[in-house]
């Protein structure tokens, strides 16, 4: 199964067993995670479902695996013949989160007979 989930503004392609490294979250290291904005969804058969925008009913399941910066990124400005330059740098903290499971919710609703 594959999947696209939506968190922190950036949107990730996940599959079972797959680490992923997103903004910074809440959660401790060992607990689990869930996304309920899933925009696309391709189950082992092969059949698509997209969603307008997130799919109602569908959980990806991960777990925490650590947290930490990312690598520096330099942040340059320069004005030519104004004697202006500020040089600094930038570390985002992220959280790794191994996906476990993608799936269907099961719903609360009972089947009206007819």
């Amino acid at each position: 199964m594959i999947a696209v989930i939506h968190t922190g503004g950036k949107q990730y392609i996940v599959s079972p067993g797959d680490k992923i490294k997103i903004e910074k979250i809440d959660e401790k290291e060992g607990e689990k995670v869930n996304f309920d904005k899933v925009l696309l969804l391709e189950d082992d058969k092969g059949v698509v479902s997209l969603g307008t925008p997130y799919l109602e009913g569908v959980k990806v399941e991960g777990m925490v695996t650590g947290e930490g910066k990312g690598e520096k990124k330099i942040v340059f400005k320069y004005k030519a013949k104004k004697r202006y330059k500020v040089k600094k740098g930038h570390r985002q903290f992220f959280t790794e989160v191994e996906i476990k499971e993608i799936g269907k919710k099961k719903s609360t609703k009972k089947k009206e007979e007819k």
